[in-house]
């Protein structure tokens, strides 16, 4: 069911649950080369530092996002959202939700990692305030494919909020 005109949606965004596995790897196996197995899935969640959030949409799952919990910052291990919803603001309100978990005093940076040839991941990333903050050399299991590191800080955005825009820089791009 693709969305039409591409016009942003709401959805809820809420803990996964061992019902939502169908939909969710239907939407892994649609995104990825090499997806996850169910039995990945389950490993990952198994792990008390694990969680998995799905974002849902007329009682569709339409995207989730795998991620753990360390001691000074959250790391993205899978985020994924369905091939007919991407551009629709899904993808927005899920790292919005996981950037309001910050703070200044605990955890305070999201990090993940994306494969040099996901060109419109590492674009999506940038615009949501991520940065690449290094290359990691041979870093999948399944290719020899690099990936960026790319990482989010909160303070970094904090501060970007504070600077008076420059009205010039804003109008030539």
């Amino acid at each position: 069911m693709a969305v039409e005109g591409q016009q942003d949606i709401y959805v809820h965004i809420r803990w996964m649950i061992r019902r939502d596995m169908p939909e969710v790897l239907r939407i892994e196996e649609q995104s990825f080369e090499f997806p996850w197995s169910e039995e990945d899935f389950i490993r990952c969640l198994r792990q008390r530092n694990c969680i998995g959030m799905v974002a849902e949409h007329d009682e569709s799952i339409v995207g989730f996002m795998i991620y753990e919990l360390h001691k000074n910052r959250l790391h993205v291990l899978n985020f994924s959202v369905h091939e007919d919803y991407r551009r629709c603001g899904v993808g927005e309100q899920m790292l919005g939700k996981l950037i309001t978990k910050l703070s200044h005093q605990r955890r305070n940076r999201i990090m993940l990692e994306v494969r040099e040839t996901n060109l419109d991941a590492q674009l999506f990333f940038r615009k949501m305030g991520f940065r690449a903050i290094s290359v990691l050399r041979d870093f999948y299991d399944d290719t020899i494919e690099d990936a960026y590191l790319m990482q989010y800080s909160h303070e970094l955005a904090a501060k970007a909020a504070r600077q008076p825009v420059n009205r010039i820089s804003r109008l030539a791009g």
